[in-house]
Formats: C-alpha cells, sequence, structure tokens
C-alpha cells in the first residue's frame, strides 16, 4: 500500500489540492474508497465559515494543512473537509463522493438498501457509510483512523471535469467543483466532459508531492478552463462545505 499523503500535499492551492483528490483513496477504520467528487472553498468565499475572520469553530480551518475539519449540516448530517494551503490561510475541499472499494460490506450495512452509486454520492452519505463525526474534526488525515493514498493504476490518468458547486446560494457561479468524468458514484446531478459550450480539456499541471500523476481538466457549464488559475481568486462559497451563513434547503444528496 503507498503511503498516506502527507501535510505537504495538502498546502498548496486549494483548487489545486480539490482537483488532485479525484482519484485518490480515502481510508477511515479501513473503510473507504476512490474519491470521485470534492469542491473547493477558500476564506475569500463570503459564505466561507472563515469569510468573517478565526472563531472558536471555525479554527481547524486555519490550519496545519492535511487535517480534517468536521462539521454538522442542517444540524444532522457531518461533513468531511480536508483543511488546505499554508497553515493560517484558512481553506478546505469537500469531500463528496466516493466510489466504495474498501470495507464494502460494511459500507452495505451502514447504508442498507441502498443501490451501489447511492452508497457515498454525496458528503452526507460518505460519512454516514464511513462512520465520520464530529469527533474526527481536527483529525490527521495522515495518521488511523484516516489514510488518504495517491492515485493508482488507471486512476492516475483520470479525466477531471470542473462545474458550479451544487447546494448552495452564493457563489453558484464558481466552477470549483471537480468530479471524476462520467463516473456514476458522483453526486446529482452529474457534470459530463463533452458537452456543448464546454471548455476543453487541458494539460495537467505539475504533478503535486505524492500524487502518483497529473490529470486533465474539462469546464462544465462555462466553468474554467483550469482550476489551478483560482487560486485566491476569491468569491463565491458554499454552506454545504466550508461555508457558512443560512443554508439553502437541503439537497437530496446530503443524505437519501
Amino acid at each position: 500500500m503507498s503511503e498516506p499523503l502527507g501535510a505537504e500535499f495538502f498546502a498548496r492551492s486549494v483548487h489545486d489540492v480539490a482537483r488532485d483528490l479525484v482519484g485518490c483513496t480515502l481510508l477511515y477504520e479501513g473503510r473507504g474508497g476512490v474519491i470521485v467528487e470534492t469542491e473547493s472553498y477558500d476564506r475569500s468565499d463570503p459564505a466561507c465559515h472563515a469569510f468573517g475572520g478565526r472563531t472558536k469553530r471555525n479554527a481547524p480551518l486555519f490550519g496545519p494543512p492535511g487535517r480534517a475539519y468536521v462539521y454538522l449540516s442542517y444540524g444532522i448530517h457531518s461533513l468531511l473537509n480536508a483543511v488546505a494551503e499554508p497553515d493560517g490561510e484558512a481553506a478546505a475541499v469537500l469531500i463528496r463522493a466516493l466510489e466504495p472499494t474498501a470495507g464494502v460490506e460494511e459500507i452495505r450495512a451502514r447504508r442498507p438498501g441502498r443501490a451501489e452509486p447511492d452508497l457515498c454520492s454525496g458528503p452526507g452519505k460518505l460519512t454516514e457509510a464511513l462512520g465520520v463525526g464530529l469527533e474526527d474534526d481536527r483529525a490527521d488525515l495522515a495518521r488511523p483512523p484516516f489514510a488518504v493514498l495517491p492515485r493508482e493504476g488507471g486512476w492516475r490518468g483520470v479525466e477531471v471535469v470542473t462545474g458550479p458547486r451544487i447546494g448552495i446560494s452564493k457563489g453558484i457561479e464558481l466552477p470549483w467543483r471537480f468530479c471524476a468524468a462520467g463516473n456514476p458514484h458522483v453526486s446529482r446531478p452529474r457534470p459530463r466532459a463533452g458537452q456543448p459550450g464546454e471548455a476543453p480539456p487541458v494539460p495537467p499541471l505539475t504533478p503535486p508531492p505524492g500524487a502518483g500523476g497529473g490529470a486533465g481538466v474539462a469546464g462544465v457549464g462555462g466553468g474554467a478552463d483550469r482550476a489551478g488559475g483560482l487560486s485566491g481568486a476569491g468569491g463565491g462559497g458554499a454552506e454545504g462545505a466550508a461555508g457558512g451563513g443560512p443554508p439553502p434547503s437541503p439537497s437530496s444528496d446530503l443524505l437519501s
């Protein structure tokens, strides 16, 4: 098994980290799978928890990188975020969906009666399936019970498509949602590469430390051609991830 990704992987542009996590494997107590969907948020987002400054609640967002930021959405669902950017910058990646590959029987037992693509196809679904809770806030993602492993095999060349984040009321035009193209485990609505008006895939950026190779990024719905170009750009945020403010009506993809 590969070594878990360390703090150096996460201490970069949150948008680069969000893109590069697609195709990596997330494990919690041995349960987990390949990350197929993420969203990125930084402190310049007006809906970000860190937008108004540091508080006791949002302190984990300010670092160090590579730690978990876990909080309750709608007072019910635990959401898992990976803290990114250098210490003190306040940014995080919401882990939105997984393709289960490890401890699948346990995952099915935690999500009984669900079709395979719906086991972890949403941020609340995957934390329920893995057993992640508020007690995991601030945990080191490179140490048990967590592990985030670099891309392996065919996932090294995964095509990543970008599009607007979902389930939010602010910054909805920003293409800071990153998905494995065509993967059925991505939450709905599922972006697809090659739709009319989309930007074509672009060459990979310099591979991040331990990432196991880069991936092309295609824009969706008028999105940006390269997520890395948005680093520190500001604007937009998400109540459903590292965000704050009054949330919209709960999305069925949180937990259903």
